[in-house]
């Protein structure tokens, strides 16, 4: 018996017989470069990519020294530059976004992130900043940013402040700034009470200290107003 069906004599023989769920064009892309090894060393053959690097085979400071070394850890050939196997890529920012890209981008890549994006490859290409270049390149890619996956605990809920009862009970206080200066002064203390809307204002440094802050409450509000119930602040300088 069927068990979708639930009908008697159902032939599955035939059932789902030369049905190609996924198409052969659906795993296709463009090779960036295929490496074939030869006495230890890997060559890129003819395509777009190596092309542009013969075009654009400008050398840094670094890798010129490193081919002067003749350490077997660099190389040229063809006109290609090899750094400990690796094809060295000018600083060319079009053909570094294009390698990036074929990197990243294709759905049998998987947008991978820095670290197994930088592993992809450096297996085939180097070039100075590499990760810097990657990492950028991730960070700035919208699919990526769109489906990133929440590792953080989840922030708590918002609270409504209570209704202040009566003037100077409940004060909020920040700091403006920095500003040009005025008599040395570049910040100002923004005091204000919660119920009445009365702002208090203090001439001040950006750079002053927790004491500071509590001489100013002292002075300013305490010495007036009397000690408040709460001070509210955006934990702020």
């Amino acid at each position: 018996m069927d068990i979708l069906s639930r009908k008697d004599q159902v032939d599955t023989r035939e059932d789902n017989k030369d049905v190609q769920l996924l198409k052969d064009e659906m795993w296709s892309r463009k090779i960036t470069s295929r490496i074939q090894v030869f006495d230890g060393r890997k060559r890129g053959d003819e395509n777009d990519i190596i092309k542009k690097i013969r075009k654009n085979n400008t050398k840094k400071k670094e890798v010129s020294q490193a081919m002067k070394r003749e350490d077997g850890l660099a190389w040229e050939e063809d006109n290609v530059v090899y750094m400990e196997g690796r094809i060295y890529v000018p600083n060319n920012k079009d053909l570094k976004e294009e390698i990036l890209r074929e990197h990243h981008d294709p759905a049998d890549i998987g947008h991978p992130g820095q670290h197994r994006m930088q592993e992809l490859i450096k297996r085939t290409y180097w070039w100075p900043g590499l990760k810097e270049d990657v990492k950028k390149y991730v960070q700035e890619c919208t699919k990526c940013q769109q489906n990133k996956v929440q590792h953080q605990r989840k922030t708590g809920e918002l609270h409504l402040l209570e209704i202040p009862e009566g003037p100077w009970q409940d004060i909020s206080i920040n700091m403006i700034g920095p500003l040009p200066k005025s008599k040395e002064m570049d910040a100002i203390v923004v005091i204000v009470d919660r119920f009445t809307k009365m702002i208090r204002l203090k001439a001040t440094t950006t750079n002053i200290s927790s004491e500071g802050i509590a001489k100013i409450y002292r002075d300013e509000i305490w010495n007036i107003h009397g000690v408040p119930r709460t001070i509210l602040s955006d934990r702020g300088p």
